[in-house]
């Protein structure tokens, strides 16, 4: 049975695709979020993935690129209702399969997945088997409480050539610093039990050496404030811009290496 993915934060939307490729007998998969749905994607490669492209945190174009970046040949049709002309062309200059608005008959998109799957399926690649993700080889350690934010940071950074590594907390950061020291930690600023505050605190007072980017959902100035006090090289807040963080964890290496 072909396995499809559809990715939408309309509940509704999700579950009528479901419906309707379920009667026309695929197995379906689904997802309200982008995290969510990139998790799905890396746990069962599906045939094709229905993704809409406006949704809030991660929205369609963030988890375009990160499909591209697992499997640059991967299938993806994209919904895109109310997509701005940029964001259209940007969809479409990352090799999408098809683009399809919403509020076109259901049939349009039932057509367009039955075309895709007569075709002969192309192996899963990814950019590191393609070699052309750097083979940089710094530990980066990220710490979040969260498992869908802490797995796609981690699959993000392994993609991209760093040694990627996540634990849940402040306690379990701080026994993995002592077993082997990362060369930086993107720790999250609020977490159960011993926060991200605390556990900075912790580290420099047993002269962790490496780089820390703190990450924070708060926008109130006193906390911002508070973060920078304790001396990280640079904090960044929530939702994740993947691709600043990438320059701000490439700009922390090569200032820590200077």
């Amino acid at each position: 049975m072909v396995k499809l993915l559809v990715i939408d934060d309309d509940r509704m939307n999700c579950d009528l695709i479901k419906s309707v490729f379920n009667r026309n007998g695929y197995q379906v998969l689904s997802a309200t979020s982008g995290f969510e749905g990139l998790t799905l994607f890396r746990q069962h490669a599906p045939r094709v993935t229905i993704l809409d492209l406006r949704m809030p945190e991660m929205d369609g174009l963030t988890v375009l690129k990160e499909i591209r970046a697992y499997d640059p040949q991967a299938a993806v049709i994209i919904l895109g209702g109310g997509a701005t002309e940029e964001q259209e062309n940007q969809a479409r200059g990352l090799c999408v399969t098809d683009f399809i608005r919403k509020g076109l008959s259901l049939d349009v998109l039932v057509a367009s997945v039955n075309r895709v799957v007569q075709l002969p399926a192309k192996p899963p690649s990814s950019l590191r088997a393609s070699g052309s993700v750097a083979d940089m080889g710094e530990t980066i350690l990220v710490v979040d409480d969260e498992p869908l934010i802490r797995d796609l940071l981690v699959q993000f950074l392994s993609l991209r050539g760093y040694r990627a590594l996540g634990v849940k907390d402040g306690s379990d950061a701080l026994a993995m610093v002592e077993q082997a020291p990362p060369d930086l930690i993107l720790l999250d600023l609020f977490l159960p039990g011993m926060d991200g505050a605390e556990a900075l605190r912790q580290l420099r007072q047993r002269d962790y050496a490496g780089g820390v980017i703190l990450i924070t959902g708060s926008h109130d100035e006193d906390i911002l404030d508070e973060a920078w006090a304790l001396g990280p090289q640079e904090v960044i807040g929530k939702p994740i811009d993947l691709e600043q963080l990438l320059t701000s964890i490439q700009l922390v290496l090569v200032c820590r290496e200077c």
